[in-house]
């Protein structure tokens, strides 16, 4: 009945609490008194989860499939540009989805310089239609919102556009586009709300500028960009902006992806840099002045050195601000059901299974404090969560070594602990760390690129070399950091990666079988030397 396999399985007014370790969590958290009290009120669901994004979809989908009365939630805010979108978050909409399918556009147009010295021969000027890509990327999203909405029929699960606000710890307003206000209770809530780009809060920011909230969708070429930050956004929408042929500059205030091992991300940033993308290094915009209106107009951004008082100035068609996200969790009245948030940053803290300080209120996806801001994790933690409610299991979302990909013009992917955290955790000395330049084969006829892909390892010398952090930059990340990623999760060691045999040839090969081991960059650089 129940789906749990140990004793005891323990019941309460005919609702199936757990075993030994959960009836003593709701002693602690006074659950169990309510539930021994026999207030079992009737509520109109038995969980309502609270945005439409990757994670909230997956939770919801898997409780139905449970057996359970589920509803979702999800309204998007339209940006200060008017932009708005359909069901499935910001990884199909404005994140993931079209930025890889415009991050592969400029892939095209590389191939399409490489293959004439391959032979291929075309007399025809190349160019770049803004206008037909934007239409065949939004008219698949368009397919993908459809289909979110089918499944979630198909698996009884009530979806319904509107904001969700707490009134009660079990009572919410519902808050449809044209005004509407309806009310739904529900035994226990899901937050899946997300997170939505920040603005600078200085003039002209969101009178003029856009953000990846509006790029994906924009209904014109955007011109001379100017992206501002160094974020992952920043340099995956600046890199693939320039593969269209466009003059693109980033505003750098400190260092690029922050989080990220800053040996790859310099050497990501430096390949941009060869690749003709301009870096403003050390600044900060003050303002943003529109000097004509059009599609794309004429912006003034003045900005400021964060190291002396020189101001500078230049004229862009578009602005794009990028400069980290916000969760969304101010307005949802969390304050009026006691739900913890760190002022800080929106972030909710919660424990090891995903739970707020409020027992009946989970929390999963970006929201999260200290986590991956990662499609695949929300979906992951909305999976687990589901089945630990409602189907007795008792697997938690494991949030180490995470596999991940920064889809820039030359690609980084990454497993594990960044060089500075591992010797921050670990120290130099107990640490075993490996190099190696490749050579993509691909990149040899045309002769590009030839030394810019590299990759490393990171070896806990303390624990027989086991791996603690992958990290690849060149054609394919994402490919091959996933499999190393696999391995990773099963403890792989140097030993054993050393005892592969590779796949040849290919740039994944090279990773396993010409490591260098060495103890600092500059030892490995002047032994290329």
């Amino acid at each position: 009945m129940t789906g749990q396999k140990t004793v005891p399985n323990v019941f309460i007014n005919k609702t199936h609490l757990g075993g030994c370790d959960r009836t003593l969590q709701a002693h602690k958290d006074g659950s169990l008194q309510h539930l021994l009290s026999g207030e079992n009120e009737a509520y109109d669901y038995d969980l309502i989860v609270i945005g439409g994004g990757s994670g909230g979809l997956a939770c919801s989908k898997e409780a139905a499939a449970l057996g359970k009365k589920v509803m979702v939630l999800d309204y998007v805010v339209p940006t200060p540009k008017g932009t708005t979108w359909g069901l499935g978050g910001t990884c199909v909409n404005v994140g993931c989805i079209p930025k890889k399918l415009m991050h592969q556009t400029a892939l095209l147009g590389t191939a399409l310089q490489d293959a004439r010295k391959f032979g291929w021969e075309f007399d025809e000027t190349v160019k770049h239609n803004w206008d037909t890509m934007k239409t065949a990327v939004n008219s698949y999203i368009g397919s993908l919102n459809w289909g979110y909405r089918v499944a979630l029929r198909d698996k009884n699960v009530n979806y319904v556009n509107a904001y969700a606000e707490f009134l009660e710890p079990h009572k919410i307003k519902a808050v449809n586009k044209r005004g509407k206000e309806t009310f739904y209770t529900a035994d226990k809530f899901v937050l899946a709300t997300g997170e939505r780009p920040r603005y600078l809060g200085i003039p002209g920011d969101k009178e003029y500028c856009i953000t990846s909230d509006d790029l994906f969708s924009l209904p014109y070429c955007p011109g001379k960009t100017l992206l501002i930050g160094a974020s992952y956004v920043s340099l995956e929408c600046g890199g693939f902006l320039a593969g269209l042929g466009l003059d693109v500059t980033i505003m750098v205030r400190s260092i690029l992806l922050r989080g990220f091992d800053q040996d790859m991300a310099n050497r990501a940033g430096a390949h941009m840099e060869e690749h003709g993308i301009k870096f403003l290094r050390k600044y900060v915009p003050i303002k943003v002045e529109e000097l004509e209106a059009g599609t794309p107009g004429r912006l003034k951004v003045t900005a400021k050195s964060t190291e002396t008082d020189e101001i500078i100035e230049g004229e862009y068609n578009t602005v794009l601000i990028a400069v980290g996200r916000d969760a969304c969790t101010d307005k949802i009245g969390l304050d009026k059901v006691g739900v913890k948030v760190n002022p800080k940053n929106g972030k909710v803290p919660v424990n090891d299974e995903e739970q707020t300080n409020v027992p009946h209120i989970f929390a999963i996806g970006d929201i999260l404090e200290g986590k991956w801001e990662l499609t695949p994790v929300a979906i992951q933690a909305g999976k687990l969560l589901a089945r630990r409610l409602y189907g007795g299991s008792n697997v938690k979302c494991d949030y180490i070594n995470v596999p991940t990909t920064v889809f820039t013009p030359l690609e980084y992917g990454s497993c594990g602990l960044p060089e500075e955290k591992a010797i921050e955790l670990y120290g130099t000395e107990n640490l075993e760390i490996f190099h190696s330049l490749l050579w993509p084969l691909e990149f040899t006829v045309p002769s590009r690129d030839n030394n810019q892909c590299y990759a490393k390892l990171i070896c806990n010398k303390l624990d027989n070399d086991r791996v603690i952090g992958f990290h690849y930059l060149g054609p394919n990340a994402g490919e091959v950091t996933q499999g190393f990623g696999v391995a990773m999760k099963c403890g792989v060691t140097k030993e054993q990666l050393d005892g592969t045999i590779g796949i040849h040839p290919t740039c994944a090969e090279v990773t396993i079988v010409i490591f260098i081991k060495t103890s600092c960059c500059n030892c490995f650089i002047n032994f290329i030397k």
